[in-house]
């Protein structure tokens, strides 16, 4: 890490099997190569079990000394096992953020998972039947986790990484009737309200690379799927992002 920028490598949704062994290696070293820290944005592993987290944690180089930090997606949940694997990845090195907040040289890193339920009007309420009530009180959960890992932060740069996208523009190329499952408009409210200087996420594997916020902040969509088959200078399947810390933090006390 220089003291001018900090090289970020995000991806999302590697969806490791038991079969992966290898696979995932040489975008680790590449990532090794050529970055500061590593964000996992979700799906770590296909089925949420601890064998494929096991396998995951092979993948990554000997020796592969950055900060690497992640949030769980939907997939990790699968088998019911998220609490082992959040342990698994934990003694592995990885910090998993679910609602937390960590601060790494200045810069502040907040995360969660994040959950569905629309963009903008056609969000889903919380009217009616139970079933419904408790879905729309998972997002809103959801929310206020990472509203309050963003308050806990007291750098003047912040990071958010999530699993599903807080933006709809970042979902577009997905099946419109798919939009309402892959994020919500209520992970950018406290995006938007915190000054956040950069978005990360995953999950929507044939939407859009890049989108902002309604307040202008970048949001990148870095599903792997995504990044191989649409962003030819990704195409190891995650995204390099070139932090400029003296530009993120202006921008934040503009911001203020």
């Amino acid at each position: 890490m220089s003291a001018d920028v900090l090289r970020i490598a995000a991806v999302g949704d590697m969806h490791c099997r038991k079969t992966s062994a290898g696979d995932l290696q040489p975008m680790f070293k590449e990532i090794a190569a050529c970055a500061d820290i590593l964000l996992l944005c979700g799906d770590l592993t296909d089925n949420g079990t601890v064998e494929e987290a096991h396998v995951l944690l092979k993948e990554f180089p000997a020796g592969m000394k950055m900060p690497i930090l992640a949030v769980l997606g939907n997939h990790d949940y699968e088998s019911g096992k998220a609490d082992e694997l959040k342990q698994i990845l934990t003694d592995g090195g990885i910090s998993v953020l679910d609602g937390e907040s960590v601060e790494i040289n200045g810069v502040g890193f907040a995360g969660t998972k994040g959950f569905a339920g629309g963009f903008g009007k056609s969000m889903l309420g919380p009217w009616g039947e139970s079933a419904i009530k408790l879905f729309v009180h998972e997002a809103v959960d959801e929310a206020l986790k990472l509203e309050a890992a963003l308050a806990r932060l007291h750098s003047d740069i912040r990071v958010c990484m999530l699993h599903y996208s807080p933006i709809q523009e970042t979902v577009e190329g997905e099946r419109r009737e798919l939009y309402a499952f892959l994020g919500s408009s209520r992970l950018e409210e406290p995006i938007n309200r915190h000054s956040v200087s950069v978005v990360f996420h995953g999950h929507a594997h044939v939407g859009t690379p890049e989108g902002h916020s309604a307040t202008g902040i970048p949001v990148f969509n870095v599903a792997m799927p995504l990044l191989r088959a649409r962003v030819p200078e990704h195409n190891k399947g995650f995204r390099l992002y070139e932090l400029n810390l003296k530009e993120a933090t202006d921008a934040a006390k503009d911001a203020a």
